[in-house]
């Protein structure tokens, strides 16, 4: 069937301000920055804002995948139920460690001795990747019944050599999935595994990184903690000193949902609950550094939602905005508006507007307003059937 939606995007342009946080932090724990328009800024990567949202549609009770080098654990999970009760702990450990050792690079079962990788020659090790698999549980259900077909050996279900051939078995088992069942993240965020391209998955939802609007700083706070016996005994002094940066910032965040894609990766189920769904997740959705010590717990305070076809436009605030009326948020929504417009002008009939709206200035415009226009201007474009 052709995509009704194909090319059709909700893209989300939200302001959201921050009072003293380290929302993501870099590798000597300090507030992740980066360098645009020659000003430092302030910076949340797209992988720590997408981890969040995953987590908000779990607390959702939405069907989740599960991203893990342990794959070998899950299958071995998923063949024990199969044999209950007459469990052979050692057999669904030997079909888990034969599915991890194709997939992830110096795995727990290579390193545990479990078993032996079949390989034509040692450099073939290589080809494994040393990143996290996405499996939905129906996809390591599938796994683990081609197991029990078997007797569970797991050498009479993947039979090749070559690790490449071994995760085509291993794509061969699972199959067309069903992502609209239990794996509403792959078809969201998508999913690459290198040794198996027809397992891909390509991301409905792209998530560009968090950037403040303006200049910032980093500051630091120097921070002791007293010793509550030390305190009971009259001894002078703190028990422990150390120090940690933050910052302050307004973000821009950019976010678009490819609804064709959405739609293909779900096979045209469940699209409206889905949309629904991403974007509850989306406005909830906070990172979680150091939310027990510094608590940036802030909602949005501004966002343009805009449901188009044509090419993807995200504000890039090359020029950091000064202060206004007290604090950057103002300024920020006025260049917001005034690229965006400017954009749409000189983009004439590509720029492919179907509807906009605005969430934050009208009281009366709640998110759930936002949800039910974005879902109906969907539905214009073709009537939903799941």
């Amino acid at each position: 069937m052709t995509n009704p939606y194909r090319s059709l995007r909700v893209e989300f342009h939200i302001l959201q301000s921050f009072p003293v946080t380290c929302l993501n932090r870099d590798d000597v724990g300090a507030p992740k920055t980066a360098i645009i328009g020659g000003s430092t800024r302030a910076r949340v990567s797209s992988q720590c804002w997408k981890r969040q949202v995953r987590l908000a549609l779990h607390e959702m009770g939405k069907p989740l995948a599960t991203r893990t080098r342990l794959i070998g654990e899950l299958v071995k999970e998923a063949c024990k139920e199969i044999m209950a009760p007459n469990v052979d702990e050692a057999k669904a450990a030997q079909c888990g460690a034969k599915v991890e050792q194709i997939f992830i690079k110096g795995t727990s079962a290579e390193k545990k001795g479990k078993m032996e990788a079949e390989q034509d020659n040692s450099d073939k090790t290589d080809e494994k990747s040393d990143t996290l698999l996405f499996l939905s549980p129906s996809e390591i259900k599938k796994i683990a019944e081609a197991f029990a077909k078997e007797n569970f050996e797991p050498d009479k279900v993947i039979k090749n050599k070559d690790p490449k051939k071994q995760a085509k078995e291993v794509s061969d088992i699972i199959g067309k999935p069903n992502f609209a069942v239990d794996g509403f993240d792959v078809a969201l965020f998508g999913r690459m595994v290198a040794q198996a391209a027809s397992m891909n998955v390509e991301a409905a939802a792209s998530f560009a990184h968090a950037v403040s609007t303006h200049k910032v700083t980093n500051e630091v706070e120097f921070f002791t903690a007293l010793d509550d016996e030390a305190v009971r005994k009259g001894i002078a002094g703190s028990g422990h000193m150390g120090s940690l940066e933050f910052n302050s910032a307004t973000y821009y965040r950019y976010v678009c949902l490819d609804v064709g894609q959405l739609w293909e990766n779900l096979a045209g189920q469940f699209l409206p609950e889905a949309i629904e769904a991403f974007i509850k997740a989306l406005y909830i959705a906070i990172p979680a550094a150091r939310q027990t010590t510094q608590s940036g717990a802030s909602a949005w305070e501004y966002a343009q939602v805009f449901i188009r076809k044509g090419q993807r436009l995200q504000v890039p605030f090359e020029t950091a905005v000064k202060m206004k009326d007290g604090g950057f948020l103002e300024a920020s929504k006025e260049v917001l508006s005034q690229y965006l417009s400017k954009k749409e002008k000189l983009a004439g009939s590509l720029f492919g507007k179907i509807d906009s709206f605005v969430f934050g200035d009208d009281e009366s415009y709640s998110i759930d307003h936002l949800i039910s226009d974005v879902k109906r201007l969907v539905e214009k474009v073709h009537p939903y059937g799941n």
